[in-house]
């Protein structure tokens, strides 16, 4: 699995991506650098779970807040050889395009350089997220930018009542398991409560109407 052998420009852009979600819980990451772009990446890993360590001279206020509440280790210096032992994901994003070169090579598995997708064997798409809902948009890395203007259009479309119509669909669906025996009849509930009708329900009515919709669904289906 490991690619240490492999030099950075020899990974490429490839013709296209294999999209993947990863658990990262109890793995050890490694961000490089400490401004603004590195606060960015720490703050989406520090909702995975993982062990953070970031590497830079000096970092940015809120790094500085994360370190005082122990949420990341702060190595207070450039990057060295060895710093990525262990590492299972890695993220270049100093200001030197060598020393991101070098962190490239040296990873052990997953290295994502900061606007540099040639030497990648990852690229971070734009994320939209909504409690367990996870909209990942990517380009292939030709413009971070466009990915942006996508994600905007998608949030339209995908408003926080989400992350609570998601929780309420989880609880039916566990209740459906307990309360609707009839195999049939219960497919037809899960069907009913996750159809095109109740997102159109959802995003034209709100978030009571749709869980006033999917309660009475259920108890249709429980009591018949």
């Amino acid at each position: 699995m490991k690619h240490k052998d492999t030099l950075p420009e020899q990974h490429g852009i490839p013709e296209s991506y294999y999209p993947v979600f990863l658990n990262l819980n109890k793995q050890r990451a490694v961000v490089c650098g400490g401004g603004n772009v590195a606060e960015r990446k720490v703050a989406a890993l520090l909702k995975t779970g993982a062990k953070i360590t970031v590497i830079s001279p000096q970092i940015t206020a809120r790094l500085e807040r994360e370190k005082r509440k122990g949420t990341i280790k702060h190595l207070k210096r450039h990057y060295r050889k060895g710093d990525l032992n262990a590492a299972f994901l890695v993220i270049g994003a100093t200001d030197s395009f060598e020393i991101n070169r070098r962190i490239a090579r040296d990873a052990p598995y997953l290295v994502n350089i900061v606007d540099t997708p040639e030497i990648c064997n990852f690229i971070v798409p734009s994320v939209i997220k909504r409690g367990h809902l996870i909209i990942a948009i990517s380009i292939g890395g030709i413009s971070p930018a466009l990915s942006r203007s996508i994600r905007l259009e998608y949030e339209k479309d995908y408003s926080a009542e989400f992350a609570k119509y998601l929780k309420l669909l989880k609880t039916i669906r566990q209740k459906a398991k307990m309360h609707v025996p009839d195999k049939k009849r219960r497919r037809e509930l899960l069907k009913e409560i996750a159809s095109k009708d109740m997102i159109m329900i959802l995003r034209e009515q709100g978030y009571k109407e749709a869980e006033k919709v999917m309660n009475r669904l259920f108890t249709k289906a429980r009591d018949m």
